[in-house]
């Protein structure tokens, strides 16, 4: 296998990406991310900014996105384990207001990649959940936006079959539903080539 292999999801252009791991006695090596490897199985983003996030067990972000500067996101775990989401929030997609999840883990070595125009999320599925992402564009705290986890429309599959309560900062609870954001979206120019 190549170092890495593309795995197709039901929406276009969001792609989960299998990374070879090379594991000896002494434990693993991964190489997460190479520009020109990247480029070759058809993802030329530009990535500008990297983050880390822990995360305890039932933890869940989300679910953001930028508005007027979209950003592109490479998510994987480092360690732990997440149910990561993305929505479909471009108005010329046929996959518009819909979503898809993968499971990512620091034992899969699965990468997600999200392009601009979607919204995403994820809830932590084990304490001390270490995530990494790379982004396309810079964070700007006065143009985030989002969706409520729970809205009725999207109708997100969350794997909570055996959570008590999932724990949300304030922030999130807050956010708009997918209509809300919808009528948003639908006033500015910038989305429509998305």
């Amino acid at each position: 296998m190549d170092k890495f292999k593309v795995i197709e999801t039901p929406i276009k252009d969001l792609l989960i990406i299998e990374t070879k791991i090379f594991k000896d006695d002494r434990g693993f090596f991964i190489e997460s991310y190479n520009k020109r490897d990247f480029a070759s199985i058809g993802v030329n983003a530009n990535f500008v900014q990297d983050n880390h996030s822990m995360s305890k067990k039932w933890v869940l972000r989300g679910i953001h996105f930028q508005f007027k500067h979209p950003q592109g996101k490479l998510v994987r775990v480092i360690s732990g384990r997440v149910f990561d989401v993305a929505v479909d929030l471009r108005l010329s997609s046929p996959a518009f207001g819909k979503w898809f999840g993968v499971e990512l883990s620091g034992d899969n070595g699965l990468q997600f990649y999200i392009p601009p125009g979607f919204a995403h999320g994820f809830i932590a599925l084990e304490e001390n959940t270490h995530f990494f992402y790379k982004c396309t564009d810079f964070y700007y705290s006065n143009d985030e936006l989002g969706i409520i986890w729970n809205d009725k429309d999207i109708n997100i599959q969350w794997p909570l079959d055996k959570v008590d309560e999932v724990i949300i900062s304030e922030k999130d609870r807050k956010l708009q539903s997918f209509k809300e954001a919808v009528e948003l979206i639908k006033k500015e120019k910038l989305w429509r080539r998305l």
